[in-house]
């Protein structure tokens, strides 16, 4: 049987878990320093490690990153990734370079069950939801592979949970792999790093005040209307916008922090007028951001992208009327890698080859959500 992965452990399950086979729990200590801050993942190497816990944990676990079948390099320098699950199933996860930052998307579940119409990882449907392992080992697997083959001090500075999947959906395992990146132990991602984006699922949302680390939240808006996003988002049906932001004003807002609300420009659905007069009566100003998304097309998508004179209209519109209102970069769109393109298609394509891996780089797509902080004009 395949054994457990180290990396479904946060520091307090491994120090309880060295304790009841009566090793020291100091030990968590040293194993987080030598997997987590020095990036070594062969027992046998910690050599500060008592010999009785090195042969438990190499009995017990398993250390192993997540094998990259596939990888694209953008001219922007946008990396999309295709990593591989232990059950064959395949994800992707993108480094998106801006600034001084360096973050990674990361998905959530194999799919997705909200069916959004807009998104082209709607059409795969839900598989499965991810373990926290894997969701943690997408960071630890792009992180040590930018260090071997881009530069020894490459590093990850921030999460987004923006790629496949509603990350709400699968709440216990992305509250426990959060916790492993926050942790001071391991990896020490401050919550301000870490954002994570949903969809609107209203019971979800209920508990994030009280029973999910504090991270940033972006909300999937889209629009101010309930006819407009329930055509876009099947989920409005049942959690419409009334009850979806009686539960968001339920989330305490720390000092000088907003909440993010993501807007799909899409040509003629929801950039008109009346969806600015209607975000702008919905939204509290000095509580939230508006992050633009000017729509990304792929095959056999009904939407359209609006005219650049369009988009800076809109953003223009809502500026005056005084929120903060930032455009998301369109990044690695040569490599297929921009907003709500994420699908991964090896499997149902049937390229991939048993033993020696994808056999052709297919046309897949990825999804890369870019928060831009710069000042607008």
């Amino acid at each position: 049987m395949t054994k457990p992965s180290f990396f479904d452990l946060t520091f307090d399950e491994l120090k309880a878990l060295l304790a009841e086979k009566g090793l020291t729990p100091f030990g968590a200590t040293q194993m987080f320093d030598w997997v987590y801050k020095k990036w070594v993942f062969d027992p046998a190497q910690w050599t500060n490690v008592a010999r009785a816990t090195k042969e438990f944990v190499i009995e017990a676990f398993d250390f192993g990153m997540l094998p990259i079948v596939w990888s694209g390099l953008s001219k922007d320098g946008t990396r999309k990734f295709l990593v591989k699950l232990a059950d064959g199933q395949t994800v992707e996860t993108v480094a998106i370079p801006a600034r001084e930052r360096l973050t990674l998307c990361v998905s959530s579940q194999v799919g997705c069950a909200v069916g959004c119409t807009f998104c082209h990882t709607a059409t795969q449907g839900l598989k499965r939801h991810l373990k926290p392992s894997e969701v943690v080992l997408q960071y630890m697997t792009i992180q040590k592979w930018l260090m071997d083959h881009v530069h020894a001090d490459e590093r990850l500075t921030n999460i987004v949970y923006m790629g496949q999947g509603e990350p709400l959906h699968n709440f216990e395992n992305m509250k426990k792999a959060t916790l492993i990146f926050m942790a001071e132990r391991g990896l020490g991602l401050g919550q301000r790093r870490i954002t994570l984006s949903t969809s609107g699922l209203v019971p979800a949302i209920e508990k994030l005040a009280e029973d999910f680390p504090p991270v940033n939240i972006a909300l999937s808006l889209h629009s101010a209307r309930n006819n407009v996003r329930t055509e876009l988002m099947p989920i409005n049906k049942v959690y419409d916008l009334e009850r979806l932001f009686t539960a968001i004003k339920k989330i305490p807002l720390k000092a000088h922090r907003r909440i993010t609300y993501e807007y799909l420009l899409i040509d003629g659905m929801n950039d008109t007028m009346e969806d600015v007069v209607a975000l702008a009566a919905l939204l509290n100003s000095k509580e939230s951001k508006i992050n633009l998304i000017p729509f990304n097309e792929f095959p056999g998508s009904k939407y359209k992208r609006p005219s650049e004179e369009r988009i800076m209209w809109f953003l223009d519109q809502m500026i005056k009327r005084g929120f903060t209102v930032t455009i998301r970069t369109t990044k690695g769109s040569d490599i297929l890698a921009a907003c709500g393109q994420l699908k991964s298609e090896f499997d149902k394509l049937n390229l991939w080859d048993k033993k020696d891996g994808p056999v052709v780089i297919p046309s897949i797509a990825s999804s890369v959500l870019q928060n831009l902080q710069s000042p607008q004009r």
